[in-house]
């Protein structure tokens, strides 16, 4: 089973995430970054990232390399904007939709307020998919940091790796 994790991170809840299931999924990683950054600052953050994620714009990515016949399930993370998944993941979507066939997901979403379970229905939509093999919602989960929190981490990454057994041949 090879894992990866494509995740997109405004002010690094979402990287914090993926850093820790890498760790404990053996999982390649990777970040996903537009080559026009969004504000991380008042107003605009909201404005134009919101208005992004509404219009399902698809923002230019900087270059990466991944190897897509490699990989068996794609974890997706990103922070939720507007009860949606972020514009860099459209994008990593759109331009790898033909290789993305055949392949399971999971999917994380990191919300400081509300919209995380939209935001992973309107990604499975997305994705023509009815469902993901796991989904986990995490509430700021590097600037609220607790114990509580860590412990929903490892609970989504145990369930990940449950569904391995279900999967893989003995």
């Amino acid at each position: 089973m090879r894992d990866l994790i494509v995740y997109y991170s405004l002010e690094g809840n979402t990287e914090y995430v993926a850093k820790r299931l890498k760790e404990k999924l053996d999982a390649r990683i990777r970040c996903l970054t537009p080559k026009k950054a969004y504000s991380t600052k008042g107003f605009s953050k909201y404005f134009r990232g919101g208005k992004s994620a509404i219009m399902a714009e698809k923002p230019e990515l900087e270059p990466y390399d991944i190897d897509l016949s490699e990989v068996d399930r794609i974890i997706f993370g990103f922070p939720v904007w507007a009860s949606n998944f972020t514009p860099p993941i459209r994008t990593f979507i759109e331009d790898n939709r033909e290789a993305l066939v055949g392949k399971r997901f999971a999917a994380f979403a990191c919300q400081a307020g509300s919209g995380g379970d939209k935001a992973i229905a309107r990604l499975a939509k997305c994705l023509n998919e009815t469902a993901f093999e796991q989904t986990a919602v995490f509430n700021d989960p590097k600037s609220r940091k607790s114990e509580e929190t860590e412990l929903q981490i490892d609970a989504f990454a145990n369930a990940l790796k449950q569904e391995l057994r279900y999967f893989t041949i003995p």
